[in-house]
């Protein structure tokens, strides 16, 4: 803004004392000070309110007004509720200086003066992105994107000051401008903008987290699908789609401004689509891998369409991959029944969801009012999540040799059968089994050890993906997208090392996501090390089965700590765990040997079992881990 519009405005009260021909200048912003020296705090073109409190005597004006003219300020606006007047000298000094110098009348606040500068220069700087913007979208829909979403991040910093970054669902950062934001304030951010998704609130969401103010902007992607996006439900996209989160509180912001962000978020959809784009060769190759798998073909020719993919998912390896096998499932409860988990799925293979829901849903609870849960089609859903989990920084790098962010978004093959999405993730080659003997006629990939599979089942030989660190990076954030209506369980193989050992990997991903979905929970996660031991038949024991098993072995115990407070369960757990040993036993629970010795006698004269048998302590540890 000029000057000259200053003078235009009468409710700013402003007279004119001099410099009437340098009223052209623009106005960048406004600062107020009674600072003899405020040179450190001013970079060019703001209009300076003083209430002259720095004025002592005449002599002071004209180093101060020297000061300003050097700094490049446009412009002085003095109080008069000081002096009563503005004082001579000072007029003089802006004369020599040809800086122009204001009244201001007492009755006008300088709050009201600095309101009115800084709304005046925002929505010019507004305006001016905003071409920048709309010129940009151009060029990205019309070629290749010239940096992605950081160029319109840069302009957001540069032209309004504003902080951005673009966060996936589970908050892992996309880009950003300017000072890093925090992994664990983004998980809460991309919580807090599923959660308000989910309850059918207005965008932008407005939020506050550790004092600081954020608005939060879905990045939806329209490109996605072909039903339109306000006919959609939004259970559909709620896990899938980008938001843009902005340092500042959006709830003043004029309609203008509110419009330039939602343009913002248009362009990085631009970007999104052409990710989603470049994903498809990686998910075409997954399918053919994995029908080949399903379809029982030989070794050989999958070993073949093995050798395709591992260039494309691990460009410049000199040998063939190893692979891991990840296995994901969304499922929405009918009415909006909750899907905690029941161990209903080890029978039915559902995942104790409620299958078809009704047609009297609501948008805000659960997407699109009448769309029922039945509808919802959980193959891509579940895809594009597995897509943006595998690429999480909670587990990329460590160990697997696979980097992290963007880049080893290019290296994760995510197919969906149904409603199952199914990702072949490739890890640098392990040593292989020296045990291995080569089969007849099989070709080996190169650089692979051939022969019989042995996967690598221990935590020390393998470094791949592991279903508790999956499980801790995005657990609270899609919890909130899930609701009170959704579930996400995941299952994790061991990694294989041969064409031969992929169906096993595959079966055994997916046994673990049952496993994953017999426990309770919005978010489940299981891997191929607790396929070893019982865990893999306790999500196969009906419910009613458990209960009474437990209730018979345990209720007693339980009721007699109510009323003793003998802690008897507890003691049964470390008695168990230390495998039998009295003495660790009672070291571990700090009693003395007799006193252990008289709660398990308790414990065996309340059930009727035997510690010191196998049979009965078997039983215990079963009852105690399906309670």
């Amino acid at each position: 803004m000029r000057l000259r519009a200053l003078l235009e405005t009468d409710a700013l009260g402003l007279r004119l004392l001099g410099g009437e021909e340098e009223l052209d200048r623009t106005v960048r912003g406004v600062m107020t000070t009674d600072l003899r020296d405020p040179s450190r705090y001013l970079s060019g073109g703001e209009l300076v309110l003083t209430g002259l409190a720095w004025r002592h005597s005449a002599e002071d004006s004209e180093p101060f007004v020297r000061i300003l003219a050097s700094a490049g300020v446009a412009g002085l606006a003095a109080g008069e509720a000081e002096l009563g007047a503005v004082p001579k000298d000072l007029v003089t000094a802006c004369e020599q200086h040809r800086l122009p110098l204001f009244a201001v009348n007492e009755d006008v606040a300088f709050a009201t003066i600095t309101e009115y500068v800084v709304r005046q220069v925002s929505g010019e700087r507004a305006g001016d992105l905003a071409a920048v913007v709309d010129r940009h979208r151009r060029l990205m829909t019309s070629g290749p994107a010239g940096g992605g979403p950081e160029v319109v991040l840069d302009l957001l910093g540069s032209d309004l000051d504003l902080r951005a970054w673009v966060l996936s669902p589970t908050g892992r950062l996309i880009a950003g401008a300017g000072a890093p934001l925090p992994p664990a304030r983004a998980a809460v951010l991309a919580g807090e903008h599923l959660a308000a998704t989910r309850a059918g609130r207005h965008s932008p969401f407005r939020t506050t987290v550790d004092g600081t103010a954020y608005s939060l902007f879905p990045v939806r992607n329209a490109g996605r699908g072909t039903t339109p996006t306000a006919f959609r439900d939004v259970r559909e996209t709620v896990l899938s789609d980008w938001l843009l989160a902005v340092e500042a509180d959006a709830g003043d912001w004029p309609a203008a401004r509110l419009d330039l962000l939602q343009g913002v978020t248009q362009l990085i959809a631009v970007e999104r689509d052409r990710r989603d784009a470049a994903r498809t060769v990686r998910r075409r190759l997954a399918q053919e891998v994995l029908e080949l798998v399903q379809t029982g073909a030989a070794p050989a020719e999958i070993a073949a369409r093995l050798r395709v993919a591992a260039p494309v998912l691990l460009p410049g390896l000199g040998s063939a991959p190893h692979w891991q096998v990840v296995v994901a499932r969304v499922e929405w409860a009918q009415n909006g029944a909750g899907a905690t988990g029941n161990g209903a799925e080890g029978a039915s293979g559902t995942a104790g969801t409620g299958g078809t829901a009704g047609t009297g849903g609501t948008a805000g609870a659960g997407g699109t009012a009448g769309t029922s849960a039945a509808l919802i089609e959980g193959g891509p859903v579940a895809q594009s999540l597995l897509e943006e989990i595998l690429v999480d920084p909670a587990w990329t790098g460590a160990g697997t040799g696979v980097g992290a962010g963007a880049d080893a978004s290019d290296r994760i093959a995510v197919a969906h059968m149904g409603d199952e999405a199914i990702a072949l993730v490739p890890l640098p080659a392990m040593s292989p089994d020296p045990s291995a003997v080569p089969e007849a006629g099989e070709e080996a990939p190169p650089g692979a050890a051939s022969g019989a599979e042995k996967p690598l089942d221990t935590p020390a030989a393998d470094p791949g993906i592991h279903a508790d660190a999956l499980l801790a990076a995005v657990r609270n954030p899609l919890s909130a997208g899930l609701a009170d209506d959704g579930r996400l369980t995941l299952g994790v193989s061991a990694a294989v090392h041969s064409a031969e050992g992929l169906r096993g990997a595959l079966e055994e991903a997916r046994h673990a996501r049952r496993v994953a979905a017999a426990r309770p929970g919005r978010v489940c996660a299981a891997g191929h090390h607790e396929l070893a031991s019982h865990v893999l038949l306790l999500p196969f024991v009906p419910d009613d089965v458990r209960r009474a098993f437990t209730a018979r072995l345990l209720d007693p115990l339980r009721d007699y700590d109510r009323r003793h407070r003998a802690e008897l369960i507890p003691t049964l757990e470390a008695f168990l765990d230390c495998d039998g040993s009295w003495t660790r036993c009672a070291a571990r629970l700090h009693l003395h040997v007799n006193t252990l010795r008289y709660r398990v006698g308790r414990i065996e004269q309340l059930t009727g079992r035997d510690l010191a048998r196998l049979e009965d302590k078997l039983d215990f540890f079963l009852a105690l881990r399906m309670s």
